[in-house]
């Protein structure tokens, strides 16, 4: 039988003991582990919770920098350094989870029977034991992109968290077993893509989005980091059937199902146009529908509204923003292609 996944615990950690750099940071922690920070007010708390995947070092970072400042945030925060071990494999935050392990950001709902479960499982009983006020959630994306919140409704108060790392934001009906989606009805929760895993911009947005959040008295009241919500509503994911291969190219390759184009990743930000080019299918797939799938929160197929083929040329069926596209063949096929809703922020439907 499983035993239960126990996360180490550290509080106040001397700031010279915490090692030089994130890498030996990592090292320190030693495995998932629960930070407490003592905060000015001991009376409130708030949630902070990185590395769900190894390969995503921008929380972890700003952590860091955070305990090395010596400050005292505002009132007490529970910090959650979950994927330690993936993070710890070399090359250092490259592995998004250790295989054949699951995707720990899929495994917080029942049932909890595997070690990512468990450890899943863990993570939401701290959370529940120290009832923060609200839950950030940080993230990387694996391509280059713009930062963005992800939260399940909308409300003032998802709206102010938001505002302390970016003004995008990202409504979804998609329940995926992620954090998010667990926590969200036991205290306010936002999931923050930072941007790229490899950006140094990335790393600034979780530096100074943590800095607010850990230091600012009222978290959950837009105020002067309010700077207008851009909503998008929605997006879907375009997912690559299981037994279809791909890679990334700058010319269809004979060897695979799908080729997509070694710049797609450029898509992250601003409008891909119609018709605009992602890449080339084989000739053995003259339909988008036998590569790929993909649900609205209707659960309506939208494969062909979102993409189409002609001439083995993979092609944007109308204007659209996408993201979380990736180069990583690994990731998106564990995971997806990328996300996309219509040019004005709305939701995929039938045309």
């Amino acid at each position: 039988m499983l035993m239960t996944v126990k996360l180490n615990q550290f509080t106040d950690p001397n700031p010279d003991s915490i090692g030089n750099n994130a890498y030996e940071f990592l090292d320190f922690l030693g495995g998932p582990s629960v930070i407490h920070l003592t905060g000015k007010n001991i009376s409130r708390c708030r949630a902070l919770v990185t590395l769900l995947h190894g390969n995503e070092p921008s929380g972890t970072i700003a952590l860091f920098r955070w305990i090395k400042s010596e400050r005292q945030p505002a009132v007490n925060i529970v910090c959650i350094v979950a994927s330690v071990a993936a993070a710890s494999t070399e090359p250092m935050f490259s592995t998004r989870v250790i295989e054949p392990n699951r995707d720990l950001n899929r495994c917080f709902k029942p049932p909890f029977d595997d070690r990512q479960g468990k450890l899943a499982e863990a993570i939401l009983e701290k959370l529940k034991q120290h009832q923060p006020e609200a839950v950030i959630d940080m993230h990387n994306t694996s391509g280059s992109g713009p930062a963005f919140g992800v939260v399940t409704h909308m409300d003032r108060q998802h709206d102010a968290l938001t505002s302390l790392f970016t003004q995008r934001l990202l409504v979804t009906h998609l329940k995926l077993g992620a954090l998010m989606e667990i926590s969200e009805p036991l205290f306010p929760t936002v999931t923050i893509e930072c941007g790229g895993r490899l950006d140094e911009e990335a790393h600034n947005i979780a530096w100074e989005g943590l800095e607010k959040y850990f230091t600012q008295q009222d978290v959950l009241c837009s105020g002067d980091t309010d700077w207008g919500i851009e909503l998008l509503h929605n997006p879907v994911r375009l997912e690559l059937k299981p037994d279809c291969s791909l890679t990334y190219a700058d010319e269809l390759s004979q060897d695979h199902d799908l080729t997509l184009i070694t710049s797609i990743e450029h898509n992250n930000s601003g409008i891909t146009p119609k018709d605009h080019m992602l890449g080339w299918v084989m000739p053995d797939y003259p339909n988008a529908s036998e590569l790929f799938s993909c649900r609205n929160s209707q659960e309506a197929c939208v494969v062909n509204e979102l993409i189409y083929i002609k001439d083995h040329q993979l092609l944007a069926r109308q204007d659209l923003k996408l993201f979380m596209v990736t180069t990583n063949p690994a990731i998106a096929k564990m995971d997806c292609l990328f996300y996309a809703v219509r040019s004005d922020g709305s939701e995929i439907v039938p045309l």
